[in-house]
């Protein structure tokens, strides 16, 4: 079990990254424009928000608190968000714009993905609640933003 928590918590975000690409690929061009321009207001929103937010709010790490050794080695760093779940979500909640369904299944594996950090004790709940919430105000204000641009 272990196993599955540490592939997940390390190397799922980069499945959906994959997934998001191909979906991109076969995209048409339209949709393709919609991504790339969500995307690039998005992607700075969030980031924006996390320098924000993570000087806001300190979330000492779940290993350090409890002083457990985590699953996946970690440096004792702020834990608020977890930027694995943020960029997750981001790629999901950006190709839902587009495309539901992939985006539905992109959306599961990023909750599955801030659960898998949560397990491995390198985040607790709030940290990953806290990704979901930036990354859909991200996509939420560039939705909102590319469409009064058009």
């Amino acid at each position: 079990m272990n196993t599955l928590i540490v592939l997940t918590a390390k190397y799922l975000y980069l499945i959906i990254v994959l997934i998001a690409i191909i979906v991109f690929l076969k995209a048409d061009k339209q949709d393709k424009v919609r991504l790339i321009k969500l995307a690039v207001i998005a992607g700075p929103l969030a980031l924006i928000m996390v320098f924000i937010s993570s000087h806001l709010f300190y979330d000492t790490r779940p290993f350090v608190v409890q002083n457990i050794q985590p699953l996946i080695p970690h440096s004792p760093d702020n834990g608020f968000p977890s930027d694995h779940t943020l960029i997750s979500m981001l790629v999901a909640l950006s190709i839902y714009r587009v495309k539901k369904n992939a985006g539905v299944l992109l959306a599961i594996l990023a909750l599955i993905v801030g659960t898998s950090r949560v397990l491995a004790h390198i985040h607790y709940p709030v940290d990953i609640l806290g990704s979901i919430v930036i990354a859909m105000i991200a996509v939420g204000l560039a939705s909102l933003l590319f469409k009064k641009r058009n």
